[in-house]
């Protein structure tokens, strides 16, 4: 099949040997979640890409979490070079995220932890909430003191494991500067952050500034690309493969290699849906984000306003029953957008 040669396309020379430059490359398995793969079979995917990280973004990406299945996909890790960081959800009782499905924030940080320690994670991470917490019945510092607490309720879980928790700059939930707060008063012992780079967008903040307010703290990644364009209406965005959009990578990722030598770069590509309006010209918008810095802002209009609606091609998905042939072309673009995207991030690595 043609999106099955992709990576073939790539030159040997792209595989050259590590120097102190060298970023591991993976991806979070929610890139290509359509497929409901597990595991093993995303490890067999690293294994074919020449992959050395990936993210499991959940616990459902296991199919059993029993020891002997764990160890069995640990091992395989092992023989393939592959380094693993774990993942879970919503870990915020406050948030509208919330679910108490997996107990309690203590009891469902505790489950991924240990998760993570069998199949020999360094991290695992988790987020606070959504950007409907912005405005909803608690404020940020609400949001974020529950969180802190929670955190604090497994630190000796953590150290004891040896599994630092990074918590994402989640889609829209925090902006960085209020997710260094968090990792500063709950311990940066123990909590990291995961670096995305594609929420940014919904808290009016360039990908630049989160990279470099949240630097000391990465240690592993959702990198993802973004079209935005600036309207008077306000900022028009949408989440495209590596390349498509209008961050620079290559200056991205040159910042990068300085300040967060050592974190793994997972590429967490999500495409498929429309492009969404940010109203930030609009006075309503600013009760959500009443301490946003306005010299960040400024960099982000900077960026929508070099920025252009993205114009290639995309299946968007819709929010109804559609046609089969639909969800299919809809499958097929998400591993489709995540090779040519690992195929463009080799490139400029």
């Amino acid at each position: 099949m043609q999106r099955r040669t992709f990576l073939q396309t790539i030159t040997a020379s792209a595989f050259a040997a590590q120097s102190n430059s060298h970023i591991r490359l993976g991806y979070d398995t929610y890139s290509i979640r359509a497929f409901k793969l597990k595991a093993l079979e995303h490890l067999d995917l690293c294994a074919k890409w020449k992959l050395e990280t990936i993210q499991m973004s959940s616990l459902g990406d296991f199919e059993s979490l029993e020891p002997a299945y764990l160890e069995k996909v640990k091992r395989r890790a092992v023989e393939i070079g592959v380094s693993i960081d774990g993942g879970i959800g919503c870990i915020c009782p406050l948030s509208k995220s919330w679910s108490t499905k997996d107990g309690s924030p203590t009891e469902y940080l505790t489950k991924g932890l240990r998760v993570a320690k069998a199949v020999g994670a360094k991290s695992m991470r988790c987020y606070l909430g959504a950007n409907a917490d912005r405005t909803g019945k608690y404020s940020m510092e609400q949001l974020i003191e529950s969180t802190v607490k929670a955190l604090k309720s497994v630190r000796n879980v953590s150290m004891d494991n040896d599994v630092k928790i990074a918590v994402e700059n989640h889609s829209g939930d925090m902006q960085a500067r209020e997710l260094r707060t968090l990792i500063q008063e709950a311990g940066p012992e123990y909590v990291s952050a995961c670096l995305d780079t594609g929420n940014p967008m919904l808290v009016v903040e360039d990908p630049m500034v989160t990279l470099e307010v949240l630097a000391p703290y990465v240690v592993t990644t959702h990198i993802r690309d973004s079209a935005l364009w600036d309207t008077p209406q306000g900022v028009w965005f949408q989440w495209v493969a590596m390349g498509d959009g209008s961050i620079d990578f290559k200056k991205f990722i040159k910042r990068y290699k300085e300040l967060c030598p050592n974190a793994a770069m997972q590429l967490e590509v999500i495409t498929g849906r429309p492009p969404a309006l940010i109203k930030c010209y609009d006075q309503e918008f600013w009760k959500g984000h009443p301490k946003s810095d306005a010299a960040e802002f400024a960099r982000f209009v900077a960026l929508a306003k070099k920025g252009k609606p993205y114009l290639g091609p995309m299946m968007i998905g819709g929010t109804g029953k559609q046609p089969a042939p639909f969800d299919a072309a809809l499958k097929e673009q998400q591993m489709t957008d995540l090779e040519r995207s690992l195929t463009y991030a080799k490139s400029i690595l």
